[in-house]
């Protein structure tokens, strides 16, 4: 499963409280398509099935959840947050992908 450093999970708090929907966990997927094979995909999601992974990170223990297609593609990739003027947003350093796309948003 994926790891969340403190910093993402705190984001996460962040943006669930904004919506008003701290009762949701952030589903983190990988999907067909993109420029390199394989794309991801975060969203809330509150609807979850029994196989799905879950576990609560940061100090929050804010929740996420990834279906058992996705976890095998993003066992030991870490889901990070930066806001600095060179960097800002989620990004996922998955040590599974042999290659990426500049966007960063797809890997084979």
């Amino acid at each position: 499963m994926i790891t969340v450093t403190d910093s993402a999970a705190r984001k996460v708090k962040e943006l669930l409280e904004a919506e008003g929907a701290t009762d949701l966990a952030l589903r983190v997927a990988v999907r067909p398509g993109g420029c390199s094979g394989f794309s991801y995909e975060m969203f809330f999601d509150g609807d979850f099935a029994d196989d799905d992974e879950t576990a609560q990170f940061g100090p929050d223990q804010v929740s996420v959840v990834v279906d058992p297609a996705s976890a095998q593609l993003l066992l030991g990739a870490t889901l990070d947050y930066k806001d600095g003027l060179n960097q800002a947003g989620f990004a996922i350093t998955n040590p599974n992908a042999t290659r990426s796309c500049g966007c960063g948003q797809s890997f084979s």
